[in-house]
C-alpha cells in the first residue's frame, strides 16, 4: 500500500477506557452496603461497566442478541459431519423462536435479531429476518482466497452498522452469537494466525467429529494454512472468512464505538472478538467475555486477549448461547452501580 493510499476499511472511532476511572469506580463500590469485595467478579464486572459508560450511569435494560448466519466453502473439504442445509435450517429455527437461543433469550428477557450474513441459500423474507448477505458462502479457503478483500471490508462495515443502529435504538448491552456449518474451521485459521498459536492448538471437534472426520478437518485446515502466509487482519479474514465471523468483528467495533458493553460468546464469536481487537485495540475494555468453551482453541483465544469469562459450563453449541446466560450477571453488575446504597447512608441512617 502507498503513502497516500486509503485502507479498505477503516473502524470507527472508539475512545479506550480511561485506567483513571478505574478508581473512582473501584472505591465507589467499595463504599456500597456490603463489605469491600463481597460480590467478587461481579464487583470487577460493575468497574468495567462504569468505566464504559462514564460518565454516564450502566444500564443494562434493554440487550439485544445478534445472530449472524453464513457458510464455509470449507465444508466441501469435509470439515464437519454436517452439511451446509443445516446453516439454513436453524436460521428457519430461530425465526420460528424454536432454537436453544431462542429459548434461552426468552428466559434472559433478551431480544434476538437474526442476520443472514452470507447464507448459501436464498432465503424467505421474514419480519425477524436481516438481510445483510455479501455473498452465498464464503469460497473453499482451502483452494483459494475465501472472499475478496472488498467483500471481507463489506462484511465488517454491515456488521458495524447494525449494532450502532440497535444502540441507537435503545439497547444497552448487546450480545453476539452465530450459525455456520464449518465456522470452528474457519476460526481455527484465524486464531493461528492472529493470536498467533500453533494451528493444530487451535482446531476442535466443532459440532463433533470421528477420529476420521477430525483427520478430513485437519487436513483441510492445514492446506489453507499453507496455501496463504497471510498475518494482517485484513488479509487473514479474507483468506480464511468466514462472512458471519466479519460481521461479528464489525458489530464490536461498532458497539465499542458507542461506549457499551458487547459480550463476547464462545469460541468462534470470540475469534471474531480476537479479529476486531488486532483491527482497532482499543476496543478490547468493552468486551465482556461470557462463558469458556470446551471447543479446543479457546482457551488460546482468551489467553491472548488477557480475558477470563465470566462462566464455566462446558458450553460450545454457539448460536450467543453463552452470552445469553451472561446477560443478567451483566445486568446485575450494573445495577450494583446504580440501586445498592452508600454504607455510609445506611450507617447514619439515611435510607
Amino acid at each position: 500500500m502507498s503513502a497516500n493510499s486509503q485502507p479498505l476499511w477503516q473502524p470507527p472511532a472508539i475512545t479506550p477506557l480511561d485506567p483513571a476511572i478505574e478508581a473512582v469506580a473501584r472505591a465507589r463500590i467499595d463504599g456500597k452496603a456490603k463489605p469491600p469485595g463481597s460480590l467478587g467478579r461481579i464487583e470487577d464486572l460493575a468497574v468495567q461497566l462504569g468505566m464504559i459508560r462514564h460518565p454516564g450511569e450502566p444500564r443494562g435494560d434493554n440487550a439485544v442478541l445478534l445472530v449472524f448466519a453464513a457458510d464455509h466453502g470449507l465444508v466441501a473439504e469435509g470439515v464437519s459431519q454436517y452439511p451446509s442445509a443445516v446453516t439454513v435450517a436453524m436460521v428457519m429455527t430461530y425465526l420460528a423462536g424454536r432454537a436453544s437461543a431462542n429459548a434461552f433469550a426468552a428466559a434472559s428477557n433478551v431480544e434476538i435479531r437474526v442476520i443472514d450474513a452470507g447464507v448459501a441459500a436464498e432465503l424467505p423474507g421474514h419480519p425477524r429476518l436481516i438481510d445483510a448477505k455479501i455473498r452465498m458462502s464464503t469460497a473453499n479457503a482451502a483452494r483459494g482466497p475465501a472472499m475478496t478483500p472488498q467483500e471481507a471490508a463489506e462484511a465488517l462495515d454491515h456488521g458495524c452498522k447494525l449494532a450502532i443502529r440497535e444502540i441507537r435504538n435503545g439497547a444497552d448491552i448487546l450480545a453476539l452469537g452465530e450459525m455456520g456449518i464449518g465456522n470452528t474451521a474457519s476460526s481455527a485459521l484465524l486464531v493461528h494466525r492472529l493470536a498467533p498459536a500453533p494451528l493444530n492448538d487451535c482446531i476442535g471437534v466443532g459440532a463433533g467429529q470421528d477420529d476420521s472426520g477430525m483427520a478430513r478437518k485437519r487436513a483441510a485446515i492445514e492446506m489453507a494454512a499453507t496455501r496463504s502466509n497471510a498475518s494482517a487482519p485484513l488479509d487473514v479474514l479474507s483468506e480464511f472468512g468466514g462472512l458471519e465471523i466479519a460481521m461479528m468483528a464489525g458489530a464490536v467495533l461498532g458497539t465499542a464505538s458507542q461506549r457499551r458493553p458487547v459480550i463476547i460468546d464462545g469460541f468462534i464469536s470470540s475469534a471474531a472478538a480476537l479479529l476486531a481487537i488486532r483491527l482497532c485495540p482499543e476496543a478490547r475494555g468493552y468486551c465482556v467475555f461470557a462463558h469458556r468453551s470446551a471447543e479446543r482453541g479457546h482457551d488460546i483465544v482468551l489467553a491472548a486477549l488477557d480475558a477470563t469469562p465470566l462462566l464455566d459450563l462446558g458450553l460450545r453449541l454457539g448460536e450467543g448461547t453463552g452470552a445469553l446466560l451472561a446477560v443478567p450477571l451483566v445486568r446485575a453488575a450494573a445495577r450494583l452501580l446504580t440501586d445498592v446504597a452508600d454504607l455510609s447512608d445506611v450507617l447514619t441512617g439515611n435510607i
